[in-house]
């Protein structure tokens, strides 16, 4: 299960701290923007993305791991 989150926080986190990072561009503009304010937004989406990995991985692995129609080889 750690190694699914890992696989996926590889992926989310990048992609939430740039959805979070256009935030305070979008408000500021690109020539104002405090670049304290631009870095937590960052961080924050690269925190967000820890539980967000953890659901996903959790939704994956439980559909991985149930009874589905078997596969016939």
């Amino acid at each position: 299960m750690f190694r699914l989150v890992a696989i996926f926080y590889i992926i989310i986190a990048p992609t939430l701290a740039g959805i979070f990072a256009l935030v305070p561009l979008t408000m500021s503009g690109t020539l104002s923007v405090d670049g304290g304010f631009l870095l937590a937004f960052i961080i924050a989406g690269a925190v967000l993305a820890l539980p967000v990995s953890w659901f996903v991985a959790k939704r994956i692995d439980a559909l991985i791991s149930s009874k589905g129609p078997a596969a016939s080889a």
